[in-house]
């Protein structure tokens, strides 16, 4: 099962970076934007409102995040096959049970079934509530093209960054992010 776990890492890794075009016309001194997101914050979508797209609560009920406005909300979209997701998983764990000014919403983004993924959540970060996005539709909307994505709506409902890749959410750097959204620094 590991040796499945870590090919199925590799692949997936794999496949989110997509490969540098040849230049065109015979310019081979033309400089190449690198294809898809970069690792790090993403600020172009600051403002945007939470969409209203619908995904299952922890009960396997259709929810959205405008129901859950009110509170600055750390939404992270994981797979349990996304390596960097699952590694981060435990940070995301201990920033809910620190920060009662902050809701954490984990995501999966996984289609099998809810129960599997309530068991795989539970063993790495058993305080995270098991939303389940199965047909990537909340994903799709937002616009999230690489796992683990995490997007900082604040208390309005609107957003104020995204930050591709994993990240230690128990960090100075976290800290740093999450104090621009309504959430205010750590005493």
């Amino acid at each position: 099962m590991r040796a499945l776990l870590i090919t199925a890492a590799v692949l997936a890794l794999a496949a989110c970076h997509k490969p540098t075009q040849e230049p065109q016309g015979g310019n081979e001194s033309a400089a190449l934007a690198p294809a898809g997101p970069q690792k790090g914050v993403d600020r172009s979508h600051k403002g945007t409102r939470a969409p209203d797209t619908a995904f299952n609560d922890p009960d396997g009920k259709p929810t959205t995040l405008a129901k859950l406005s009110g509170k600055p909300t750390l939404v992270n979209l994981w797979a349990t096959w996304c390596a960097p997701c699952v590694k981060e998983l435990p940070t995301l764990d201990r920033l809910s049970k620190s920060r009662s000014d902050l809701r954490v919403l984990a995501v999966s983004q996984d289609d099998g079934p809810h129960p599997s993924v309530v068991a795989f959540l539970k063993s790495k970060a058993p305080d995270l509530a098991p939303n389940q996005d199965s047909k990537m539709a909340l994903s799709g909307k937002l616009g999230a093209e690489v796992l683990p994505t995490s997007i900082l709506f604040d208390a309005r409902g609107k957003e104020v960054w995204r930050y591709v890749g994993d990240l230690d959410w128990t960090s100075p750097e976290a800290a740093k992010l999450l104090a621009e959204g309504d959430v205010p620094k750590r005493s």
